[in-house]
């Protein structure tokens, strides 16, 4: 049985797993310069790529849904960390960075950071109310 909280990191786990897939299927050049730097060719570093991300989302939906709590914190931290994805595009869409990636995934990027961070703010809540993996 989970409650809100896992569940809601579950959704976004799974959604961010579908997102990486259309962008890799539908704009694969938004990842093709990073992943071209690697000795295989870009078919099998896209493969190899998507294996490792599935297995790694694979093994953080097993901890959400046994409570770990090392999972837990994990992902409360990166979670919060996400707001630092909207100052970084707004640097990046005024030029005081460089980026190379389309303006379309830069405003994507702040989007999901700021979904991040709303989450990470819910699960400390839920930690308030009943410790480690509590609803909010």
């Amino acid at each position: 049985m989970t409650n809100r909280t896992q569940a809601l990191v579950l959704g976004f786990g799974a959604l961010a797993w579908v997102s990486l897939v259309v962008i890799l299927v539908g704009a694969p050049e938004v990842y093709a310069e990073t992943l071209s730097r690697l000795p295989a060719d870009l078919h099998t570093a896209v493969a190899g790529f998507l294996a490792l991300i599935s297995a790694f989302m694979g093994l953080l939906a097993i901890g959400v849904l046994r409570r770990w709590r090392w999972i837990f914190w994990l992902l409360t931290v990166a979670f919060l960390g996400g707001a630092l994805h909207v100052p970084a595009a707004l640097l990046e869409l005024t030029g005081v960075l460089p980026t190379v990636d389309p303006t379309w995934y830069v405003l994507l990027q702040a989007v999901v950071g700021l979904v991040q961070f709303v989450i990470g703010l819910l699960m400390v809540a839920g930690y308030r109310r009943a410790g480690t993996w509590g609803a909010f």
